[in-house]
């Protein structure tokens, strides 16, 4: 599903679309919160609490924003103020800063990663739907000024961008 239509569901409270977050991203979180050492918590209790929140707060998600980034982004705040609360409750060492260096550093390498995935994908679309994908959806052109520069309809624009869409979600879902 598009990023912009999946947060739309997502805020307008589609729970169909909520489930669909939820087993698509559930064991991605897990993954990474598994990189912590957690003394009360499980790493199951950080992605429940992500998804409350994500619920809770939906309505401040931003359309113009990668959906996974903000997700994870939930995610590793919950985990980073667990751990300062827990630093407080349990004295340990200089550990403190070396787990939220950790956590940034996990975040900048999964968004690495994911951003360095997504090009190589973006490379095997054939050249016209690379153009127009990457026009409307990394330089925010409207599909008019994308029909204007191309000499193309927006119907025609409007199924580059589809057929893009499905194919890199193809892709990246089998990878």
């Amino acid at each position: 599903m598009e990023n912009k239509k999946l947060i739309r569901k997502i805020k307008q409270g589609n729970q169909k679309a909520f489930k669909e977050v939820y087993h698509s991203y559930y064991s991605k979180l897990i993954q990474t919160a598994n990189r912590f050492d957690f003394k009360f918590l499980t790493p199951d209790d950080f992605v429940q609490e992500t998804f409350l929140k994500l619920y809770k707060n939906r309505n401040q998600l931003k359309e113009d924003v990668l959906f996974d980034k903000q997700l994870f982004v939930i995610c590793k705040n919950i985990i980073i103020n667990h751990l300062n609360r827990e630093n407080k409750v349990i004295p340990i060492d200089n550990y403190k800063s070396g787990i939220e260096e950790q956590a940034e550093e996990t975040y900048a390498d999964y968004f690495e990663d994911r951003k360095n995935q997504i090009y190589t994908v973006l490379n095997q679309l054939p050249e016209q739907q690379r153009k127009i994908y990457t026009l409307h959806k990394l330089d925010n052109y409207s599909y008019q000024e994308i029909a204007q520069i191309t000499n193309l309809s927006k119907k025609t624009i409007a199924n580059h961008i589809y057929l893009a869409n499905k194919f890199i979600q193809k892709k990246i879902s089998n990878a």
